[in-house]
């Protein structure tokens, strides 16, 4: 799977987990970009009555893509003798407490304490170029191990995974990410700009008018 010698550099996607107390990231870079990326939109806002169009908030947007993790390119180099399995424990440990919080509370309990709160979560960003950098919740993670080494290991797994893109509106203001939402969104607008034109002329004819 090794790329054309003459072909472009492309970046590649990854999923990073900044930690709340180090701010140290964790960075999951994908092997391979996926060939799709779905993006679905939920519009928040009333659809009738006088209120129609008015938009109440952000839409909700899911990402689902499709990783492929191949150990082959690795196991010809004389690595990889773990086949994927770290990068899959990578991606598990994204959507799973780390088990320093959960002895930590269970000490906590032992010792009598009323209240135990939940530790503060990992921030995580999906990058996809530098245009592209979202705070998101992991809402969905499947993994297919679709083959395996002489020691189980698997050496070639599909994953499956759909992000929910957090906003201005799901984040408080004091919260890390909450300025990036915001960068995200005029980002967004700046470019739509560009695709927009203020002219009916081409659309429904000279001198047009609509209302």
């Amino acid at each position: 799977m090794t790329a054309f010698p003459g072909s472009p550099r492309t970046l590649r996607g990854a999923l990073v987990s900044v930690d709340p107390d180090t701010s140290a990231p964790t960075v999951v870079a994908f092997q391979y970009n996926p060939h799709t990326l779905t993006r679905s939109f939920e519009v928040q806002g009333a659809t009738g009555g006088p209120e129609a169009g008015q938009l109440t908030g952000p839409p909700r947007e899911t990402i689902r893509l499709e990783l492929i993790l191949d150990a082959a390119d690795a196991l010809e180099e004389g690595k990889g003798q773990d086949g994927v399995a770290p990068s899959l424990a990578a991606l598990q440990g994204i959507v799973t407490p780390r088990s320093s919080d959960v002895l930590t509370n269970l000490a906590l309990a032992a010792s009598g304490s009323l209240e135990i709160l939940p530790p503060p979560g990992p921030v995580t960003l999906f990058v996809w170029g530098g245009k592209r950098v979202l705070p998101v919740a992991v809402a969905e993670l499947a993994i297919s191990e679709e083959a395996h080494d002489a020691s189980l290991n698997p050496t070639l797994a599909r994953v499956t995974i759909a992000l929910r893109v957090l906003s201005y509106a799901d984040l408080p203001a004091g919260h890390p990410a909450h300025a990036l939402t915001l960068a995200n969104q005029v980002g967004a607008e700046t470019r739509a700009a560009g695709a927009v034109s203020s002219s009916l002329d081409g659309v429904l004819g000279s001198g047009a008018r609509l209302l």
